[in-house]
């Protein structure tokens, strides 16, 4: 015999050549190596070409086939094991791996391996339009497999999503058991997919996704493949419901902190806001001032801040250091967004809230009406380079409120001042004075000396009431200092004689400044003793009563000058006085008037200067002969006016003319 070892000979000879006892062995040594199905058939082959007439053939026969089964049952134990441990992975991928894409094309590599395929994608439902969207897709070499997109009723997935229940096909294409998708179709047309097998992801109850695997040529698979590939389905569900769990938890988290954030945020505004309210309650216990007030609440709502009182004049204002902004410093009652902030105002007193009034550049004004009763006491504006909004809103509401029982009490305090003031002034205007001692107890309250001369003015207005200009003029440093209120309509001033000019020159200031041409008043000459003042107010209500027949605004008079006027004049219209003008005086105005001449005013000044050329001429800076030849025009004009009662007349009627602004009466303009 050969030296070989039995094992080469084996491989060597072939099985024809083997004695019959060394079959056995052959067999045992293919099964040891894990020969393939060939190798067996091959041997299978050879023992059936043996001679019938051999001894025991049958029974080699029978042992080949049976190793050939135990060969496939221990391939089937191998696959079963590779399943196992594929779907052991797959779990342990499950606990161990929280990137959802990753697990997921895990899944779809171990089911195309474990299958032994060419292809494998899974496919989950999208939310929005209810379609099999694939995610992960393993072995394509097509691009569109990718982004493939399956209908709900369409293709294997229309069969696996009506049965929820893995479904094969061996040749897809031709497979007349479901209705094709045509785009589908041409995608596994492209890819060359030919056997196609799909399982579907459970979660509750409810098809979530698809994995499938597919082979390019027509093949059939085990009931064990398909209840591992369904296995691994299984998984991928578990994994997408545990990531779409693990994201709500997420979210849940981060919502929590979110609220937990927005809940700290809130107690700090919460916070904020009393600490602001004490900080205001408390600067008004201790009386602070308005302008202190306004301070605090520009540092707190980081701006500039206005008050303003009924007529929208700004009585206190502030701004927070470092604050650029520049609208509030140029706000006037009747500017640019006055029509705006009228209407914010109306809105703000209907609502009871703040309203944003305008915006100007790049800041913001938010105003807010100041309501005391039934009345508007002023307004509140606040200016930002942003909107307030929250708790910073209505800490700038509560400032209102808190900025109105302070403008409340000013006006309590005021009212009561003005009470006093009041009956102080009606008692020394009154034709009945009461006690002297008790006026001159009042009056030294008020820094007024009944024992000096004084001065009485005497105010009529066009705007507002008489009542809301005495309370402006309070405000004024000077003014406010003088006995001064609303008496029957009219604003009346006294004050001693010696301060008299710069009473009038103060109250001449303001009056330009806030009443423009809508006022007319007459000053009285120096009263020695309180007894001479109800003559004196009744002087001056009948030169109010001249001045404004005449049409005279924007003028204060001396009452000297309205004396002899408010006595013959009275109880004239005027259109009377005009009347009197132009009979009086008409041609010369009317002269002066087309050609631009100063007949009117050297007439004048010749009676002012006791009908003396020469004084004429030299308070006219004139020739006095240019005096005389004006003084021939006018009696030419007027006819001759020597006798006394005639130039008394025309006299009164230049003074008149000169009172009422040169001549600007209506009745005199076109004569």
């Amino acid at each position: 015999m050969s030296s070989l070892p039995l094992e080469r000979k084996r491989s060597q000879a072939p099985a024809s050549g083997l004695a019959p006892e060394d079959i056995a062995a052959d067999l045992i040594g293919l099964l040891h190596r894990s020969a393939s199905a060939e190798e067996f058939a091959a041997r299978l082959s050879n023992v059936e070409a043996l001679p019938d007439a051999l001894r025991g053939k049958p029974g080699l026969v029978e042992l080949v086939r049976m190793a050939m089964a135990l060969r496939n049952r221990l391939e089937l134990h191998e696959q079963r094991e590779r399943g196992m441990l594929a779907v052991i992975e797959s779990a342990q991928d499950l606990s161990s791996r929280l990137d959802l894409q990753g697990l997921l094309k895990a899944i779809a590599n171990r089911a195309r391996n474990l299958m032994g395929s060419h292809l494998c994608w899974l496919t989950v439902v999208d939310a929005h339009t209810g379609e099999f969207q694939v995610v992960v897709a393993d072995g394509a070499i097509s691009q569109r497999t990718g982004r493939m997109t399956a209908g709900r009723n369409l293709g294997v997935a229309g069969v696996v999503m009506s049965t929820r229940l893995p479904f094969f096909t061996p040749d897809y294409l031709h497979d007349k058991r479901f209705v094709h998708d045509p785009a589908l179709d041409d995608t596994f047309r492209d890819e060359g997919v030919a056997a196609l097998v799909g399982a579907p992801l459970i979660c509750e109850d409810n098809v979530i996704g698809l994995l499938f695997v597919a082979d390019r040529y027509h093949r059939t698979h085990t009931a064990l493949n398909v209840s591992i590939l369904c296995t691994l389905a299984t998984h991928a569900a578990v994994a997408i419901n545990n990531a779409k769990a693990f994201a709500e938890a997420k979210a849940a988290l981060a919502n929590a902190d979110l609220a937990r954030a927005e809940l700290e945020r809130h107690a700090r505004d919460v916070q904020g806001a009393a600490e602001a309210h004490e900080q205001l309650t408390s600067l008004l216990a201790r009386g602070a001032s308005l302008g202190v007030l306004c301070e605090s609440v520009a540092q707190l709502l980081n701006g500039s801040v206005l008050v303003l009182d009924e007529a929208g004049h700004v009585i206190a204002s502030a701004k927070q250091p470092g604050y650029d902004g520049t609208v509030a410093q140029a706000y006037s009652p009747n500017g640019a967004h006055s029509a705006d902030l009228t209407r914010a105002l109306r809105e703000s007193r209907q609502a009871g809230r703040s309203v944003a009034a305008f915006t100007h550049g790049d800041e913001l004004c938010r105003a807010i009406a100041v309501i005391g009763g039934n009345d508007m006491l002023g307004a509140v504006l606040l200016f930002r380079h942003e909107d307030l909004r929250g708790i910073s809103l209505r800490t700038f509401e509560r400032s209102s409120s808190v900025i109105g029982v302070m403008l409340l009490s000013q006006e309590r305090v005021e009212a009561e001042k003005s009470r006093d003031v009041s009956a102080l002034l009606r008692t020394l205007i009154s034709p009945r004075q009461g006690e002297p001692a008790l006026a001159q107890d009042r009056a030294e309250r008020f820094g007024l000396d009944l024992s000096q001369p004084m001065s009485l003015l005497v105010v009529e207005t066009d705007q507002s009431t008489a009542g809301f200009w005495s309370r402006r003029l309070r405000s004024d440093p000077v003014l406010g200092e003088q006995v001064l209120d609303e008496v029957d309509g009219v604003l009346v001033l006294v004050c001693n004689a010696s301060r008299a000019h710069d009473v009038l020159g103060q109250f001449g200031a303001f009056a330009r400044r806030e009443l423009g041409q809508a006022y007319r008043g007459v000053t009285s000459r120096p009263a020695l003793a309180p007894a001479e003042l109800p003559a004196l107010y009744a002087a001056l209500r009948r030169g109010l009563s001249v001045l404004a027949r005449l049409g005279m605004r924007a003028v204060v008079v001396a009452q000297n000058e309205m004396a002899l006027y408010s006595v013959l004049f009275e109880t004239h219209d005027q259109s009377s006085l005009s009347s009197f003008l132009g009979a009086t005086i008409g041609p010369v105005t009317s002269h002066d008037s087309k050609r631009g001449s100063e007949l009117t005013s050297t007439l004048l000044t010749y009676f002012d200067s006791n009908q003396n050329a020469k004084a004429t001429a030299s308070r006219m800076g004139i020739h006095v002969n240019t005096v005389r030849q004006r003084l021939a025009s006018v009696e030419e004009l007027l006819g001759h006016w020597g006798s006394a009662s005639r130039a008394l007349e025309i006299h009164m009627a230049l003074r008149l003319w000169s009172l009422s602004a040169a001549g600007a009466l209506p009745a005199l303009r076109d004569e």
